[in-house]
């Protein structure tokens, strides 16, 4: 069998097992969350949210709501270089996101079973 055969067989059993996967996985649901901004993104998302006093006043003054928040904690990018990802009990978590075109930040204590947020400004 020449080379050209070889990869022709080769480029359609690709092709046919990429769509299958694709429809399987897409019929899932499934996300591949590997990189550790989207780890923890996801992991806050999925715990019960708390908001704290300071928090909704600071949502208030600023006009945004728990859907912004929840459009940070989706599309945002983690500082962890501003966070305590070892705080006993809780970790803390700063996020940075742009709801609304505004350059919010929002400081997440990470909980076993519960996410506060904490804090809420705006740059």
């Amino acid at each position: 069998m020449k080379f050209i055969q070889r990869f022709a067989y080769y480029g359609v059993g690709l092709l046919v097992g990429s769509i299958f996967v694709y429809f399987v996985w897409g019929k899932k649901g499934a996300s591949f969350d590997y990189m550790p901004n989207a780890r923890v993104l996801k992991d806050i998302r999925t715990d019960t949210r708390l908001f704290s006093d300071n928090a909704t006043e600071s949502m208030q003054n600023i006009g945004i709501d728990t859907a912004d928040i929840s459009a940070i904690l989706k599309y945002g990018n983690v500082d962890f270089k501003k966070s305590d990802q070892r705080g006993k009990p809780c970790k803390t978590f700063v996020i940075d996101g742009l709801p609304k075109e505004k350059d919010i930040t929002i400081v997440v204590k990470k909980c076993d079973e519960t996410s506060t947020i904490d804090k809420v400004t705006l740059n």
